[in-house]
Parts: structure tokens; C-alpha cells; sequence
């Protein structure tokens, strides 16, 4: 039988450029799978190998748990297929996994390698990695068999990966182990408190938003994948989600980027030359000469082809509401949009408020809204906005501003990326403390968006309503099962005088 001497791999070909799926992070190199260490395959030991003393065998069924018991087996072996506690082990054949081995001393059955990390990659950060690479092979043409999945040796070895520095390998594995204890609590409870599950929601979609790459993007994903059915077990959590959702389509983390779309910059190159002259009734355009965006207004890494722009080189103007409370009517057909007549990006029916002809004109004096501007409530509700739908005839009430954007960027892009958790933040924290919440007409004037190319911002758009489209699917059916759950509780006790002791 084989002792198990170490396969000498042949050297790693270079990452081609049309391999690597998204741009370089500073310091970040990329390699193949076979650079980040040595992989040790496993012995094919037959029945008449085993014996009732000698090392145990470990098998993929010992990794998993399915079969806590071991076969044993006599012998002297090379080094390298020996197992001790802490080794990094991966199944290539049914589990598909990898596993830092908890168990005694052993010898390495086949379809598992052991894994030597190399001297440039921390092993507690290589461990995950191959949790991400493994299965994301799994779910490729490279996975195959009817009865189990294999992947073979040569696919999974030459799978292109980027590698951070050490120092940042020590920092992800620290806020993954962070993470992990989490999950740990969440399944040990079943289900958490509502503080503690809104901690633990909030920290792991925090890892989707925080992420730089669609491999790390797909890591992480797989961590909240794992607990979907107790984290998203209520409306204000599928709420949390969508939110996580709206942050990765600003960074440029839901679809493909395409190098061949002219970047973003060029776009602003011709938005500024077909700027256009006056506005309306003396309304003069925006004065797109604004200062150089620095380093601290910028939230997060661009992806390629992408820029940051603020709100007032994008838009053709910017104008803020009257500062008067307008006289309402009952009905009519001239709406005047206040921050309570939208949320989510509609309009409200049973919100909506009218107001006379003469009213309305003095309203337009400055600027008449017309369907496509975008409308921000800058007090009030804050943040709640709103693209003017066709056909509607409309004058702005009191703590609203309205943009109109260019033509060649997306009003609903510009929209959604204002609506996110960070770009409110960032506003807000610029008045705490100065009574209720509120952003100036200034500081929007000022802000800073991410612009991807024109066509990426259509693909982003078209992913999130398919996204969003799914949420509310899901929310409307944890809401309809806590009504069913209400009715049937309330039918049980209609004929019985209880009441429960307060806890």
C-alpha cells in the first residue's frame, strides 16, 4: 500500500486577466487555490486494512458527523497523510466542505485532502476561504456524479482567488470568528431575543454591505444563507434585508461590471456640456463648478468605470420649497406634495393633499415640477423621496426639495442611492444635536453619490426590483402567517375567562 508520500504539483500558471471577475483591492494579489499551500490526498484503504487497533482512519463520515466511529488501521506512514488536531481538512466527494479536524490523531482516508498553508497565508483565514471555494466549485459545471458530487483535483487546485496581505487575513478572520459565536448563540436558542436577534442580523448583513468583492460577497452570503429561516423570521427583518440589498447595488455588488461601457466619468464629462441655460420661470441651472470631492466624503471603494459625484454636478436644478404652509382643500386637481404624501417611493391615496389653482400658481412661481424630478423630504420624514409619475400635476409643500437630475444618469439610481442607510447617516450626523432630525438644502446641494456607466445603473436598477419584488413576497407571507397565527390564537380563548400573569 501507498505510504502517502506528497504529489509534487506542477507550478501554477498565472491568473489570466479574463479570470479575475472584479478589479484588484489595494495590496490584494491574485493566485490560484495550489499557491495558498500544500494539498495531501488521502489513502484508498480496503476492508482487509482494517483492524481493531492502530490509527484511526478518518473518513468524510467522521467529518461530518454522520459516523462518529472510526476504522482502524496498522502501519507506518508518511508524514503527510497523518491528521492532528487543528489540521485543515477539505472532502472533494459528497459533504463538499472544509473542516479543522477536533479529533485524535489519524491517518487520511481518499476524496479528503490535508492542507499546509504557505508561509503567506494565515490558516485560520485559509480555512474559510476554502469553506467559500469548495462550494462555490459545487455549484459549477466542475462539481459532478449522480449518486454524490466530486470535484476533481485539477479544477479545484487551479481556481483563481485573491489573497489580502497577512495582516488583513488576521483582521477578517477576527471579525468572521466574531460573527461565527453569533451564529453559534443563534443556534443554540433557536430563536434569539429581539435584541439579540437584531444584533445579530445587523452584524451579519453588515458583512454583505462591507464586503469588495463578489468572492467575499459569496462567503458571507453563505453565513446568513445557513440561518435564513431564523433570521428572516419577520417583517422587520426582511426590512433589514432589503436595506443590505439597496447598500450592495451602490457598490456595485449585485451585477457585473463590464469594462467595455464607457466609465462613468466620461458620462459627467457630457453632462456638463449639455448643460442646460435658464430653468423655467427665472430659475437658473445648477452651477456645477463645485469642489474636488476629498478622500473623507467618500463612503467605500468604487468599483471600475465608476466615480463620485455630488448631487449638484448630476442635476440640472436644485430648488428648495416655498417657506409657507400652503392653504389645502378638500379636493381638486392640483396636488401639492408634502413629506407625508410618499414613502417608498410612491404616493400615498389616502395621504394626498390639494390645493386651489391660485395656490398652485403661486407655488410654481420659481419652478413648476414636472413628472421624472426626483423630490427629497429634507425634514419630517427624512430621507422618504420620490420620482414624479407621469401625468401628475403637482407643486411642492413645505420640507421637500426637488432635483432635476440630467438626462444621462438614472433618476431611480440617484433616487436609490439616496434612500441608503449610509448616505443618511453621513447627512444626518452633520446637525446632531440641533433639534429634529433635518438636512439643509446645502448639504444636499454637496453630497456625494456613487455613478456607475449609464447601462450598469439600467442592470442595477432591474436587479434590485427583482430583488425587492422577493422581499415583499416574503413579507407579505410572514405577515399573512402572524395574522393566521393571531386569529387562531384569539378563536381558542374566545370562550375561556383567562388572562396570562404578566412576565
Amino acid at each position: 500500500m501507498s505510504r502517502g508520500e506528497v504529489k509534487k504539483e506542477k507550478p501554477a500558471t498565472d491568473v489570466e486577466a479574463s479570470e479575475k471577475s472584479v478589479p484588484t483591492p489595494s495590496g490584494w494579489e491574485w493566485c490560484r487555490l495550489t499557491d495558498t499551500g500544500e494539498y495531501i490526498n488521502g489513502l484508498a484503504f480496503k476492508p482487509s486494512d482494517w483492524c481493531a487497533e492502530g490509527l484511526p482512519i478518518i473518513r468524510i463520515q467522521n467529518l461530518s458527523g454522520r459516523n462518529p466511529e472510526f476504522n482502524r488501521t496498522l502501519g507506518q506512514f508518511d508524514r503527510s497523510v497523518i491528521v492532528d488536531p487543528g489540521d485543515i481538512l477539505v472532502s472533494w466527494s459528497a459533504t463538499l466542505d472544509a473542516y479543522v479536524w477536533q479529533g485524535e490523531r489519524g491517518v487520511l482516508n481518499q476524496h479528503i485532502f490535508r492542507v499546509e498553508p504557505s508561509p503567506c497565508v494565515d490558516r485560520a483565514f485559509l480555512f474559510w476561504l476554502l469553506k467559500w471555494a469548495i462550494r462555490d466549485l459545487a455549484r459549477s459545471d466542475h462539481a459532478h456524479g449522480l449518486v454524490m458530487s466530486h470535484i476533481n483535483r485539477g479544477p479545484f487546485l487551479a481556481k483563481p482567488v485573491l489573497l489580502p496581505p497577512l495582516p488583513e487575513q488576521a483582521r477578517i478572520v477576527a471579525r468572521v470568528d466574531e460573527l461565527m459565536r453569533l451564529c453559534d448563540s443563534l443556534e443554540a436558542k433557536g430563536r434569539l431575543e429581539a435584541e439579540q436577534h437584531a444584533r445579530l442580523l445587523g452584524a451579519l448583513l453588515g458583512t454583505l454591505t462591507d464586503v469588495t468583492t463578489p468572492e467575499e460577497l459569496a462567503a458571507n452570503w453563505q453565513r446568513v444563507a445557513e440561518h435564513f429561516d431564523l433570521l428572516l423570521d419577520r417583517p422587520e427583518a426582511v426590512d433589514a434585508l432589503e436595506q443590505a440589498i439597496l447598500q450592495m447595488a451602490v457598490r456595485g455588488l449585485l451585477v457585473r461590471q463590464d469594462p467595455t461601457e464607457e466609465p462613468a466619468s466620461r458620462l459627467l464629462q457630457a453632462v456638463r456640456a449639455d448643460r442646460p441655460g435658464q430653468i423655467g420661470n427665472d430659475v437658473a441651472r445648477v452651477d456645477r463648478v463645485s469642489s474636488p470631492i476629498n478622500e473623507a466624503e467618500t463612503r467605500f471603494a468604487l468599483p471600475a468605470g465608476w466615480t463620485w459625484a455630488r448631487l449638484s454636478e448630476i442635476s440640472n436644478v436644485i430648488v428648495d420649497c416655498p417657506h409657507s404652509t400652503a392653504k389645502f382643500v378638500d379636493a381638486g386637481l392640483f396636488l401639492c406634495l408634502d413629506t407625508n404624501s410618499f414613502k417608498d417611493g410612491r404616493l400615498l391615496p389616502h395621504k394626498l393633499r390639494f390645493v386651489s389653482q391660485e395656490t398652485f400658481e403661486e407655488r410654481i412661481a420659481r419652478l413648476r415640477p414636472e413628472p421624472g424630478d426626483l423630490v427629497f423630504a429634507r425634514e419630517g420624514s427624512v430621507g422618504e423621496s420620490l420620482i414624479i409619475p407621469p401625468g401628475t400635476v403637482c407643486c411642492l409643500g413645505q420640507r421637500v426639495m426637488l432635483f432635476r437630475l440630467s438626462t444621462r444618469v438614472s433618476n431611480e439610481f440617484v433616487r436609490l442611492a439616496i434612500t441608503t442607510r449610509d448616505f443618511l447617516d453621513s447627512l444626518l450626523s452633520l446637525h446632531k444635536g440641533i433639534g429634529a432630525k433635518h438636512v439643509n438644502v446645502g448639504d444636499m446641494r454637496n453630497a456625494v453619490v456613487p455613478i456607475p456607466p449609464f447601462r450598469e445603473q439600467q442592470r442595477i436598477l432591474a436587479r434590485v426590483t427583482e430583488l425587492r419584488r422577493l422581499c415583499d413576497a416574503l413579507r407579505h407571507s410572514l405577515t399573512s402567517s402572524q395574522t393566521t397565527q393571531t386569529q387562531l390564537a384569539e378563536a381558542l380563548v374566545a370562550e375561556v375567562a383567562w388572562a396570562s400573569p404578566q412576565r
